[in-house]
């Protein structure tokens, strides 16, 4: 089926938020606040392109006999604009950088958390040892001391 003739079930309706399709257009250059048809015209526009790539990506998957599409169909749809495939492969090898970086944060975090671990528990036992030398008789009124009971006396 040709994208266009789906088209019709989208006409009138906005695929995209408002308030990010103002963004995208005054990051562009156009006013903080654009006027609400241009934002129209900008939806249909995009969900036009989005719909053709789709179909493009769709129909290399079909010919391929799969009937998910992969990341080749997309790039099989966009050999026509070296553009836009040098964008999309550099989203995706961004996305595999992420991702081996994320793996490599999470083994690093694993060696933080056992070395954080290892540290407390050899503080414990400093600490630990260190109360076992130091043992402090306890105070009571037994051990009130003889002497100083007497050194009081004098000084009166």
């Amino acid at each position: 089926m040709e994208p266009r003739a789906r088209a019709g079930k989208n006409v009138g309706k906005m695929n995209f938020p408002h308030n990010e399709l103002a963004q995208l257009l005054f990051a562009h250059g156009d006013v903080r606040n654009p006027m609400p048809e241009t934002v129209r015209v900008l939806d249909e526009i995009l969900t036009d392109f989005m719909q053709s790539i789709a179909f493009e990506a769709t129909r290399a998957a079909n010919y391929s006999g799969r009937q998910k599409i992969k990341y080749e169909d997309f790039e099989f749809a966009f050999r026509k604009n070296p553009n836009f495939l040098g964008k999309v492969q550099e989203v995706f090898e961004k996305q595999k950088e992420i991702k081996k970086a994320r793996e490599l944060i999470k083994e690093g975090d694993d060696e933080i958390m056992k070395d954080a671990i290892e540290e407390e528990e050899g503080k414990k036992k400093e600490k630990s040892s260190a109360k076992a030398s130091r043992v402090e008789e306890e105070l009571g009124e037994g051990d009130d001391d003889a002497e100083a009971d007497a050194d009081i006396g004098k000084k009166k």
